[in-house]
C-alpha cells in the first residue's frame, strides 16, 4: 500500500495548527482566570485584571477561538473552578451582580477579534481594543440596574465611571502587549503579518 506523502504532510501540519489553537485558547483561559485573583475589593463590583486579558485573547485569538476562549472560561466557572474574581465559582455567580460584566467578556472578545482583523495600524488597534473594553462595561451596567440597583445614574457611576481610569491603564497595557508581540517569532498568528489562528 502506498502512501502519499504530500497529504500526509498536509495531515500533519492540520494537526499542529489545531493544537496550537486548543493551545492558544487555553493559554488565555489560564490568564483570564489569573487575572481574576489581581482582586481589589469594591462593591459591588470588584476591580480585576481579567478584562486585559480578555481584549487581548479576541486580539491574538481572532472572533472564532477568542469567543470560543470566554466561553469555555465562564462555562469552567460555572462547572465550579473557581476562576472567576475572589476564588468564586458555581452557576450562581452567572446571575450575580458581575454576570453582565462576564457575558460582556464573550462579545468584546468577539468584536475585538472582528475589528483588529480590518486594520493593522495602531490607532486602528487602540479603537477595537476601547471598544472591546465599552462592550464590557456597557453590558455590566446594563445587567446592574436591570436586575441590582434599578438607577441609572448610580448604575453609570457605580458600574462604569468608578473603573475609568483603571481601565484606560489597562488598555494602554493591551494596546502596548498586542503591537509588541503580534509579529513574535514565538506567537503563531494568522493576522496579516502573523497573529494567533484565526
Amino acid at each position: 500500500m502506498r502512501y502519499d506523502a504530500r497529504a500526509i504532510r498536509v495531515i500533519d501540519s492540520s494537526r499542529g495548527e489545531e493544537l496550537d489553537r486548543i493551545r492558544n485558547v487555553v493559554i488565555f483561559i489560564a490568564l483570564t482566570a489569573v487575572g481574576s485573583k489581581v482582586y481589589i475589593p469594591h462593591e459591588p463590583v470588584p476591580f480585576t485584571l481579567q478584562t486585559l486579558f480578555v481584549v487581548l485573547a479576541g486580539a491574538f485569538l481572532g472572533r472564532r477561538d477568542g469567543t470560543i476562549g470566554m466561553l469555555l472560561y465562564l462555562l469552567l466557572g460555572a462547572a465550579g473552578l473557581p476562576v472567576f474574581a475572589g476564588l468564586e465559582a458555581g452557576v450562581s455567580i452567572l446571575f450575580g451582580v458581575t454576570a453582565g460584566y462576564l457575558f460582556g467578556f464573550v462579545l468584546s472578545a468577539a468584536a475585538v477579534g472582528t475589528l483588529i482583523e480590518l486594520s493593522d495600524s495602531f490607532l486602528w488597534t487602540v479603537f477595537s481594543m476601547t471598544a472591546g473594553f465599552l462592550i464590557i462595561f456597557l453590558c455590566g451596567t446594563v445587567w446592574l440596574n436591570a436586575f441590582f440597583i434599578h438607577d441609572w445614574r448610580v448604575s453609570i457611576a457605580q458600574g462604569f465611571l468608578i473603573f475609568s481610569f483603571w481601565d484606560l491603564v489597562k488598555l494602554a497595557a493591551a494596546v502596548a502587549v498586542y503591537r509588541a508581540f503580534k509579529d513574535g517569532p514565538s506567537i503563531h498568528t494568522n493576522h496579516k503579518s502573523g497573529a494567533f489562528s484565526r
